[in-house]
């Protein structure tokens, strides 16, 4: 792999990959630059803990109540779900229901199921619906118009 770095006394600062394949090594790099210091911060077992974006499987609202899902961890956050999305910014998180949003890039597969949802498979085995007033939305974003 070639890195070719570069200091600039003016001007934008700019970061530029370029790649054949998304590795996990690619990846990492990624949600290294995606999230930008970024965390959110909620609590597990009592304590405050932080939550690195690019970590999280889903989040859900459950009984006016809002969790984060990692892959290792469930942590209870402040806010709500649109709230959530906004703080975020992040292209890679999809509402894909009244009280879900996902990290599109944690799906491991996808299956279309009848009324025009989608089935997402996550990483780790976890089935997500996308409900059908967001399916045709996601299928936008993952065609890339």
């Amino acid at each position: 792999m070639k890195i070719d770095i570069q200091k600039i006394e003016s001007g934008e600062e700019e970061i530029i990959i370029r790649y054949l394949e998304e590795t996990d090594r690619i990846r990492a790099v990624l949600d290294v630059l995606r999230s930008e210091g970024e965390k959110l911060y909620g609590r597990k077992d009592g304590e405050t803990v932080s939550v690195i974006p690019g970590d999280i499987l889903y989040i859900e609202s459950v009984d006016d109540k809002l969790f984060a899902y990692t892959a290792k961890d469930v942590v209870r956050l402040d806010g709500t779900l649109a709230g959530i999305i906004q703080k975020l910014n992040d292209d890679r998180f999809f509402r894909c229901s009244k009280s879900m949003i996902i990290n599109i890039d944690k799906v491991d597969s996808l299956r279309s199921l009848s009324s025009n949802r989608i089935d997402a498979t996550m990483e780790g085995g976890e089935h997500i619906l996308i409900s059908r007033t967001y399916a045709s939305e996601f299928r936008r974003i993952l065609r890339g118009v």
